[in-house]
């Protein structure tokens, strides 16, 4: 579904992130695992136009996107919830979920998938007109992985969704991404430096060193790696 190809990434200049090479099928929870400053979130922003590749091929379905604008590319199926969540704090959790439908033309479907997200996050629906900004750490990630789900996407980039956050909501969080992936269809691509629960989480893994691909198996096959165990999980 997802495909990126020999993609280089730079920033005035200086190239952060090469030549790398991934995949999400369908259905799937890819991770992205490394750390700080490996490059994970550069290669989500190269996804979505944010930071075009300065070389490299991605396509979606088997079409280049790598050089369409970013609206162009939420309309064809892929959405960000951005590390650090930014939600509109000043706007209501209502106001933040209908940013993400914004290109959406067919309103009968934004008012069911705005009550399928109400129903997949009862703190939202309880919170509805209260400012974003007034909310949990967990509450206002909910509401930006909610605010993606309403772009109705085919592949939804998770940026981080763990950081900052406590071990129990964490827990939380990773019971809701393995179940938009399993009721919904939907593909994840999950950047985290909470390698342990990436690697639970997914299908497939990749681990990104100083802007290059270093490894991938499955998820199974990474924790028992030598390398991941000391380099990323402690062990």
């Amino acid at each position: 579904m997802l495909e990126l190809n020999n993609v280089h990434v730079s920033y005035g200049g200086r190239r952060v992130v090469h030549g790398v090479t991934l995949r999400a099928p369908e259905r799937s929870i890819v991770a992205l695992i490394g750390a700080n400053g490996a490059g994970k979130t550069s290669i989500l922003r190269s996804i979505m136009g944010l930071t075009p590749a300065s070389s490299g091929e991605i396509r979606l379905f088997g079409e280049r996107i790598e050089k369409l604008p970013t609206a162009a590319i939420v309309q064809r199926g892929i959405a960000l919830s951005p590390e650090g969540r930014r939600v509109f704090p000043h706007m209501s959790v209502y106001e933040n979920l209908q940013s993400g439908a914004y290109l959406q033309r067919d309103k009968a479907l934004t008012g069911r998938t705005l009550q399928e997200i109400y129903d997949r996050f009862p703190r939202l629906a309880e919170r509805r007109q209260q400012p974003a900004g007034t909310l949990s750490g967990g509450e206002q990630q909910m509401l930006a992985m909610g605010r993606a789900l309403m772009a109705q996407p085919k592949v939804l980039l998770l940026d981080e969704p763990s950081l900052g956050l406590a071990p129990l909501v964490v827990r939380e969080i990773a019971a809701i991404v393995r179940d938009i992936n399993a009721s919904r269809g939907l593909s994840v691509v999950l950047v985290e430096q909470n390698a342990h629960m990436a690697l639970k989480l997914c299908h497939t893994a990749y681990v990104l060193e100083a802007g290059q691909l270093t490894l991938s198996g499955s998820g199974q096959e990474l924790l028992e790696s030598q390398h991941v165990r000391q380099a990323y999980l402690g062990l």
